[in-house]
């Protein structure tokens, strides 16, 4: 019983701390935010890697269901629309999850397994995207990783100031991806100017401070 409250309180330290720090959070701060030693921890978490693959399993399941409720859209255009909107809001819901979009972690295998289903659902979605002729004929999968790691540093330097800017950004990523004359969600307002300045002196404080 013990051992599995503590397995519990690491998992919800860990979410926690990778959802608001990403996941460069170490081991001795989870071990410390779940108020556990680091034995205990590495008991329950051998490797870096399992307590990521634990933390996020759920984050990718609802990945792989987005991208089969995607692909069960009648109407592809709206499905891939519908989808680079819902992957992208889950990144925004959790920091962590954003770089684990964007990452290979080869020894997380069942994250990377899930992660390969659901890049193959990804890819017929692209193509049922070009069969209506709203999707770019010369949108190619790379192109949704350049989304997803643009989404990820727009959300990691606006959180604070100013959230809701990579709902502007995944506006005027969907109308960089459609043809002329598809249809298109409303475009989100534009983010708040004071805010988006605040995230913007952050950001370049941040910079001068990286090797």
């Amino acid at each position: 019983m013990d051992a599995e409250r503590n397995r519990e309180r690491i998992l919800a330290a860990a979410r926690r701390l990778y959802a608001t720090e990403g996941l460069g959070v170490s081991m001795a701060a989870v071990a410390r935010e779940a108020g556990v030693g680091k034995a205990t921890l590495s008991r329950r978490f051998a490797t870096r890697e399992d307590l990521i693959s634990a933390v996020f399993a759920d984050r990718m399941d609802g990945y792989a269901n987005a991208t089969a409720e995607a692909l069960a859209d009648p109407d592809p255009w709206h499905g891939f629309t519908w989808y680079i909107e819902a992957i992208c809001a889950m990144q925004a819901a959790d920091r962590g999850f954003a770089a684990i979009l964007t990452m290979s972690i080869p020894d997380a295998k069942v994250l990377e397994a899930r992660r390969a289903e659901s890049y193959h659902g990804f890819l017929k979605l692209i193509a049922r995207a070009r069969a209506t002729g709203h999707l770019r004929t010369d949108f190619v999968p790379e192109d949704m990783i350049v989304m997803l790691m643009a989404n990820a540093g727009v959300i990691a330097a606006t959180a604070d100031a100013a959230p809701d800017t990579w709902r502007r950004l995944v506006g005027q990523l969907l109308r960089g991806a459609a043809a002329p004359g598809a249809p298109l969600p409303p475009m989100p307002d534009a983010p708040d100017a004071a805010g988006l300045h605040r995230a913007m002196i952050r950001w370049a404080r941040s910079s001068t401070h990286r090797p």
